[in-house]
């Protein structure tokens, strides 16, 4: 005996269905699913529904149709309430409960009197019902018009559903304010938008608690642009910030319309658009942050500091008030990037900016009118800053404030590890006596400081008319300065450097100076920050390289012992790659052994790119150029690197020997200094010896060489042939 199906497909009508056919080749059939235990009645509904176009699926018992339905989602049941095994009522809660079964329409069949039944079916999730005994003409269209309203809805929550992630995706919401019944109808994402929690969202909540969340700041300005838009029925848009639950701020554009008004005209409906634009906001602010602000230092830069003093002498000139413009420029910030590198520079700026921003008070300057706080300082570029003190009663306030910056400039830096003495020179102009204008209030204070730094350096200066005059001057030396080279008016002086025992010339040092066409012969101070600033440093050391090698082989040529002549290098010239090929065809073209050159530089070149530092003293030191190091002991020592450069001698610097009989400390620095010299098997050279006593401490202490006023100040290369060639006997007893 065969089994009967636990429920049963009829595919198509009766024959006398044909247009049902050919609807059906055209267009997916409507599936049925048929819930009766009465096998006569799931006939004559299959029948009607198949005749109508509709494929049928038949169950016997709410079971079945379960079962039915976890195999393929029907589009529609037809659901008998009284039935064996599970009713109607339990396989409608059932059906709801299975994946996708909440979209399916149920049609509960139950008798035309049995109310309880109904209601009960509506309770269990019934979509609509069917009394008995059932109207067989009507059936198809009942069943096509659930069909037709459980597809506009199903579409309906698609729309809704693409609505939504629309606006989540695009970070938008939108809302309808009723006016008469003072109620807000939000999008979820609107609601959410707003800061509210997700779990919170109502269908209807009121304006006050929908717009709670906006900032305090801007709550008076949102509520103002309401009540306009209210009363006279005109739509707006606004910016403004909403003040999340964790304290954070989410910016927001919203775009409102009045969608119905009164007969007078006022608003009886609105409709907003809320946009979150917290990202362009904040796009806009690191635009503006990288056009006003220095990215190293987070100062302001020259354009917003231009704003501010623009703005501040406009008050000034309204108020009848003063205010001071101060230059500030580090002394030493050159010296750190030439010896530790760039990235040490940087780390200094960072420091400086803000021990310069803590020193000066918080309502020294003017703000732009976005900022949380008044900036007074600004970075202009490189190691220059300019502060802006306003509302100042009398110039001695400038003068306060400047003298606390340059105390401040003084205090030592950690950098890498590296205690720094940087300091800073100031310049101060002030309005209205100095200058009336921006350009004029920023040209005095410029020219000021650099009066601080002819002047010592490390201080400040009040501007006076005076400068402008030496600034000017110093402007035609520089102009000067750039044709010396090319009319060869620099000159080159040799000061001896002599045996400590013997009193023998055993060397010298080569120092240049400028023979100026209108002020005479000038020394180094005069001229060499201009060099520097001008940035003819390698040029001339170039220049100093190929006059010693012609010099010397000249002194040579008349029957002089060949000696060393010492040229003083910058430290950044000992990294320049071409600077062995520049001395050996130098020394080619003079025909100058290479023991009557050498090359000196201040220890700071052991910080700077060491490696190459060291590896072109190395090609120096297979030519046979002696290398020496300057100045030794003011500078940044590496041992490390002390014993892997070439060097024949250390220098120790005239400070350290000027004191010499008065101060017990540098007795002690200097016998160190030759200790570790001769335990690396190398020279000591004393600098800036002036007296006997001087002299007698250096050969106790078995001193190799010295220089100094004691025996010969720097003198022309012809006077110090003579000085050479006299030199037969010892110049300086020795003791003993």
């Amino acid at each position: 005996m065969t089994a009967r199906p636990a429920f049963v497909l009829t595919e198509t009508a009766a024959a006398a269905g044909g247009p049902a056919l050919a609807a059906a080749s055209t267009a997916p059939r409507p599936r049925i699913l048929v819930v009766d235990d009465d096998a006569g009645a799931r006939r004559l509904t299959r029948a009607t529904l198949n005749k109508a176009g509709f494929t049928v699926i038949e169950a016997a018992n709410g079971q079945l149709a379960l079962d039915a339905i976890a195999l393929a989602l029907p589009d529609l049941v037809l659901l008998d309430v009284s039935m064996p095994v599970m009713d109607g009522f339990t396989a409608c809660e059932a059906l709801r409960r299975m994946p996708g079964g909440g979209r399916i329409p149920v049609a509960m069949i139950t008798g035309l009197d049995d109310t309880p039944s109904i209601d009960r079916a509506f309770e269990v999730g019934a979509t609509d019902f069917i009394t008995k005994p059932i109207n067989w003409s009507v059936l198809p269209h009942r069943v096509r018009y659930m069909l037709r309203a459980s597809s506009a809805i199903h579409d309906l929550e698609q729309n809704e559903r693409r609505l939504s992630n629309a606006q989540r995706i695009g970070e938008m919401g939108d809302w309808e304010w009723r006016i008469d019944h003072d109620c807000i109808v939000p999008s979820a994402q609107a609601w959410r938008l707003f800061g509210h929690a997700e779990a919170a969202i109502a269908f209807a909540a009121e304006p006050g608690q929908f717009f709670a969340p906006a900032h305090p700041e801007d709550q008076e300005r949102l509520q103002r642009a309401c009540e306009q838009a209210t009363a006279n029925g005109e739509g707006f848009a606004i910016d403004h910030r909403i003040l999340l639950a964790d304290g954070t701020e989410r910016h927001v554009h919203q775009q409102v319309e009045v969608i119905e008004r009164d007969a007078q005209g006022r608003a009886l409906r609105l409709a907003g658009a809320v946009h979150d634009i917290t990202r362009r906001k904040d796009a806009e602010e690191q635009i503006r942050r990288l056009a006003y602000y220095d990215p190293l230092t987070e100062l302001p830069n020259r354009l917003l500091f231009t704003e501010q003093l623009g703005l501040a002498l406009a008050q000034a000139e309204r108020h009848e008030r003063q205010l001071a413009v101060m230059f500030v420029d580090l002394d030493n910030f050159k010296r750190v990037n030439d010896t530790l590198g760039h990235k040490a520079g940087d780390e200094l700026l960072r420091v400086t900016s803000a021990r310069l921003a803590a020193v000066l008070r918080r309502n020294d300057a003017l703000a732009r009118s976005n900022e949380p706080h008044g900036h007074t300082i600004a970075r202009l570029g490189g190691d220059e800053f300019i502060v802006l003190l306003t509302d100042l009663q009398r110039s001695e306030d400038a003068a306060t404030i400047a003298q606390r910056l340059v105390d401040t400039l003084a205090e030592p830096v950690f950098v890498q590890g590296t205690e720094i003495y940087v300091g800073g020179s100031l310049g101060v102009a002030m309005y209205p006596a100095d200058g009336a204008d921006i350009d004029t209030l920023l040209m005095n204070a410029d020219t000021a400081m650099y009066r601080a730094k002819e002047a010592g350096r490390s201080g400040f200066q009040l501007y006076d008319r005076s400068m402008n005059a030496r600034a000017l001057d110093r402007l035609h030396m520089e102009t000067q300065l750039r044709r010396a080279l090319e009319r060869d008016e620099f000159v080159l002086h040799y000061q001896p450097r002599v045996d400590v025992l013997s009193g023998r010339i055993v060397g010298a040092e080569a120092l240049i100076r400028w023979q100026h066409p209108e002020r005479g012969l000038l020394l180094p101070g005069d001229f060499i920050t201009l060099v520097e600033d001008a940035g003819l440093v390698i040029p001339i050391g170039e220049w100093v390289i190929g006059e010693v090698c012609r010099q010397n082989a000249a002194w040579c040529a008349a029957g002089l012992p060949l000696v060393p002549v010492a040229v003083n290098l910058a430290s950044t010239h000992l990294r320049e790659r071409g600077l062995p090929e520049l001395v050996a065809s130098a020394l080619t073209q003079h025909a100058l052994p290479a023991a009557g050159l050498e090359i000196e530089v201040t220890e700071s070149i052991l910080l700077a790119d060491p490696e190459l530092s060291v590896r072109i003293a190395q090609e120096l030191a297979t030519m046979g150029v002696q290398l020496s190091i300057d100045d030794f002991g003011t500078g940044y020592s590496s041992m490390s690197y002390l014993k892997r450069l070439p060097i024949s001698a250390l220098k120790i610097d005239r400070s350290f020997v000027r004191d010499l009989e008065t101060d017990p400390d540098d007795e002690a620095i200097i016998s160190a200094i030759i200790a570790l010299a001769h335990s690396l098997k190398l020279k000591v050279v004393a600098e800036g010896v002036e007296t006997q006593a001087q002299l007698a401490f250096l050969q106790s202490q078995h001193c190799d060489e010295y220089q100094g006023f004691l025996t010969s100040r720097a003198i022309t290369p012809e006077a110090f042939a003579l000085l050479h060639r006299s030199a037969v006997q010892p110049l300086i007893p020795v003791p003993g």
